[in-house]
């Protein structure tokens, strides 16, 4: 985020790796979205046309929505549109391309050192595994992401490291009746 740049692009950008990054969305939902779609006093996102043209609400956390006020801002002397749209010439106002963002992603990764392929799905990825760090169950894990099967949400936490799983289980309480009462009849 900090190689984006403080221009009008870079503002722009910075705004779309938070909406990835923080409230989880494809970067196909993220560039559909409308400035109306935006309820930041529920700090909440309308998807409307999720993956298979599905509909969902998602969440977005304070942080997210304060990273996002400077695009609004910019966004106020643009055409009415969609929220992350095209910024000057004769496009002015229309749908920011997924091509066109994916580029600037990728050269803002490049730029900030970041060795491997960047996809900005490894963003939701990183919501996903973020989540769960935090301890949020995995149906609204499962929900945010717009999964209709709970299998695939568990391929994206697999990003959790193995030592974070043995700790998790080691540090486990120990049970409040004992074992062998199970036994008795």
């Amino acid at each position: 985020m900090r190689e984006t740049g403080e221009r009008p692009h870079g503002v722009r950008l910075r705004a779309l790796v938070v909406v990835l990054w923080r409230a989880g969305l494809r970067i196909s939902e993220a560039l559909a979205l409308a400035e109306t779609d935006l309820e930041r006093s529920r700090g909440s996102l309308l998807v409307r046309h999720g993956k298979g043209d599905k509909r969902r609400e998602v969440g977005m956390d304070e942080w997210a929505w304060e990273q996002l006020r400077p695009w609004q801002n910019l966004r106020r002397d643009l055409p009415i549109g969609p929220l992350f749209c095209v910024i000057s010439g004769p496009t002015r106002g229309r749908h920011w391309t997924p091509a066109a963002a994916r580029h600037e992603l990728r050269a803002a990764a490049m730029r900030a050192g970041v060795r491997r392929r960047f996809a900005p799905h490894q963003l939701r990825h990183a919501h996903a595994v973020e989540l769960a760090r935090e301890g949020v169950g995995l149906n609204v894990i499962q929900r945010q992401l717009g999964h209709a099967n709970l299998g695939v949400t568990s391929v994206y936490l697999q990003g959790i490291d193995n030592a974070e799983v043995i700790e998790a289980v080691h540090s486990r309480r120990p049970p409040m009746i004992p074992a062998a009462a199970a036994l008795r009849r």
